[in-house]
């Protein structure tokens, strides 16, 4: 680079730096970004702990919360270079499991087919802020009797993957996870403060996390989670910065952690996976990328790396933005690129409407969005997809709308191994749903009222019993059962509840499911 495109990429960051607290307000937060194994940026604001008025800095302790999950394999594979020796581990903690039992690798992978453990815990009833810790997890995982998928062939967000992989460490090792990472990777690359933050309750030097209040403002947020190698990291923005550092000196060792971590993955097929060893893989203005977020509820974090441009980017912030945009922001001002945007002049398509997916059994609502834009009820949350020229809609998670040449509607989520025609629903559906349904799976159950001529629905089982929600109609027989507050940082999605009915055309039984726990059979009991 010249003197001259040095300067005008100074200038871009400053600017884009004065720029988040504004643009992601909130109490606090921090950044930092790294080019070729320098510092550009070590920046804080605001206050870690709006109440106590202590200011954020680059030594606040954070909670990094997923990006735990690189670590904890990081620490693996120093101790199992080959993973696959742990596979028999693996099978020991899930004692009732019928059928394929995931290996080592697929729990790294997030290809291991087992249902999220937090998702479950609200099936079975739990409260957004009650208490999750090592018994719950315990009983859950050792639970589970049947996968989403046979392991290795799609990909599917769970926690627990990572919570099975470092207790397996601790019993192999004989040392808690705690001194595993000290040993294995915190004193190797130099994160002098960074710690295993397990109890979500308090940070050590009184950092809080915040959400917002519906009529403005913020309060900290409450949060009773006990995690350790799913989302247990504590660490400051210096640590990060250390790691970042420790990232680029290794980049050309290919037995280095982080080469070994970003290491190509590849499904069962031979099709190339977008996420491995606790890390996604992905591409940001035509370059490769591998990063990974963190969330709870008042917590949000990103990293990344750009090995082409050996950039670095970490963001911090102790509240509910989006941490993720802020770091392409950043790497926008860095490289001096412009985001694209939907085009506004792109008609709306004629296929929008209330569809099924065939293989997951999940609704599929396609909505009108933004100009330019629709919105796809599928997964986490409503997604964004830009329409294109073609007729087709595309999002920068990879998922994508099209017709077929067959005429049907097709949904291509690349990141899942997953492709499928979806499947039109008539319109919406009958309210003779109403009653009690089981799951035996689980032993917990789910129950549907008329309440007035409105459906509401609720979960219940071993850890409690959750508030009604209004049911929204998605089609005929298919109704999503909201779930706005969840164990997790942000809920699982909606469920969808897909009724069967018997030749006399009564309900006698429903399939629960959303994107990170899908098809629980639950038969009618009253």
């Amino acid at each position: 680079m010249t003197t001259t495109d040095i300067t005008a990429a100074a200038k871009r960051l400053n600017l884009a730096l004065a720029a988040l607290p504004r643009a992601y307000p909130g109490p606090g937060g921090a950044v930092a970004v790294l080019r070729d194994g320098e510092v550009l940026a070590r920046h804080a604001w605001g206050y870690a702990n709006a109440e106590r008025r202590l200011a954020f800095t680059p030594r606040t302790l954070f909670r990094m919360c997923s990006i735990t999950k690189q670590f904890t394999c990081a620490a693996v594979l120093d101790v199992f270079p080959d993973i696959s020796t742990l596979d028999g581990d693996v099978a020991a903690r899930l004692p009732r499991l019928a059928g394929p039992v995931p290996g080592a690798a697929h729990l790294a992978h997030n290809q291991s087919g087992l249902r999220d453990y937090w998702a479950v815990a609200m099936l079975h009833g739990s409260p957004a802020e009650a208490p999750f810790g090592d018994t719950e997890a315990a009983r859950i995982i050792a639970d589970t009797r049947s996968l989403q998928f046979t392991p290795g062939t799609r990909f599917s967000y769970v926690n627990q993957n990572f919570r099975l992989l470092s207790d397996i460490l601790e019993a192999r090792t004989g040392q808690d996870f705690a001194s595993n990472l000290r040993s294995r990777v915190f004193d190797r690359v130099g994160m002098e403060s960074a710690f295993v933050a397990a109890d979500t309750r308090a940070m050590p030097d009184g950092t809080e996390g915040y959400e917002p209040m519906a009529l403005g403002g913020f309060r900290a947020a409450e949060n009773n989670i006990i995690w350790t190698g799913d989302a247990g990291l504590g660490a400051s923005l210096d640590d990060m910065i250390a790691w970042e550092r420790h990232i680029d000196t290794t980049r050309d060792d290919p037995a280095a952690v982080y080469s070994r971590l970003s290491a190509p993955v590849c499904f069962a097929d031979g099709q190339v996976a977008g996420y491995g060893f606790g890390l996604g893989r992905g591409r940001v203005f035509g370059r490769a990328m591998t990063s990974h977020g963190g969330a709870l509820r008042g917590w949000r974090s990103h990293r990344l790396y750009i090995p082409a441009e050996r950039l670095s980017v970490v963001v911090m912030f102790n509240h509910l933005s989006p941490a993720h945009l802020a770091a392409m922001d950043l790497v926008a001002a860095v490289l001096g690129e412009t985001p694209s945007g939907p085009d506004p002049r792109l008609p709306a398509p004629p296929w929008a409407g209330p569809y099924i997916e065939p293989e997951t059994g999940l609704s599929a609502r396609v909505e009108a969005g933004a100009p330019g834009q629709i919105r796809l009820k599928f997964g986490h949350s409503a997604e964004a997809l830009d329409l294109r020229a073609d007729g087709s809609a595309g999002g920068e998670g990879g998922a994508r709308l099209h017709l077929g040449d067959d005429g049907g509607l097709w949904l291509d989520r690349p990141g899942d191994n997953a492709s499928s025609r979806l499947t039109l629903l008539p319109a919406s559906g009958r309210m003779d749903v109403e009653g009690v349904y089981a799951c035996e799976e689980l032993g917990a159950e789910v129950t549907v009222v008329d309440a007035g001529g409105a459906l509401y629905g609720a979960f219940s089982g071993r850890l409690g019993q959750s508030r009604m929600e209004l049911l929204e109609p998605a089609g005929e027989d298919v109704w999503a059962l909201p779930c706005p507050r969840a164990l997790d940082h942000t809920p699982p999605g909606d469920w969808t509840l897909a009724f069967r009915r018997d030749a006399a055309g009564r309900a006698v039984g429903v399939t629960v499911g959303c994107w990170l726990a899908r098809g629980l059979d639950y038969a009618r009991i009253g």
